[in-house]
C-alpha cells in the first residue's frame, strides 16, 4: 500500500467544551457516534478524548480534500480504540464513497491531548 494523503488538525479543548456546555445533547448526538460516546463516558478526561475524535474527525475530512459540507455527516467517521488502545477510523456513508472513489483502502490515525488541546493525524494508505 502506498500513501496517498495526509490530513492533521488542532482543537482547543475549551472549545469543544464550550460546544458541550452550550448545545449539550445535540452537539454530542450530530459529532459523536454511541460507541465514541461509551469511549469518553468511561474515561475521567472526557473532554480531551471527545476533542481528539473531534480533531481525528477534521484531519479525516482533509485527508479526503472535502471538509465538512455537501451530504456529509459527523458520524461518517467512527474513531475507537482496538484492543490495544490505538484509534482505529471506521468510515460509512458519504466520507466512506468519497475515500472509495480515492481508492482509499485504510486510514492510519495518531491523537494526542492535553488539558489545553487535542491534535490529529491521518494518513491514508491506497493500493
Amino acid at each position: 500500500m502506498n500513501i496517498v494523503a495526509h490530513g492533521i488538525d488542532m482543537v482547543e479543548t475549551g472549545r469543544i467544551a464550550r460546544m458541550m456546555e452550550e448545545h449539550g445533547e445535540h452537539f454530542l448526538n450530530r459529532v459523536f457516534t454511541p460507541a465514541e460516546m461509551a469511549y469518553a463516558n468511561s474515561t475521567r478526561d472526557k473532554t480531551e478524548k471527545l476533542s481528539g475524535r473531534f480533531a481525528a474527525k477534521e484531519a479525516v475530512l482533509k485527508l479526503i480534500g472535502t471538509g465538512w459540507r455537501g451530504k456529509i455527516m459527523w458520524t461518517d467517521i467512527e474513531v475507537i480504540n482496538n484492543q490495544m488502545g490505538q484509534p482505529v477510523v471506521t468510515l460509512s456513508g458519504e466520507v466512506a464513497q468519497i475515500a472509495a472513489d480515492l481508492n482509499i483502502r485504510h486510514i492510519s490515525i495518531s491523537i494526542t491531548h492535553t488539558a489545553n488541546f487535542a491534535i490529529a493525524s491521518a494518513v491514508a494508505l491506497a493500493e
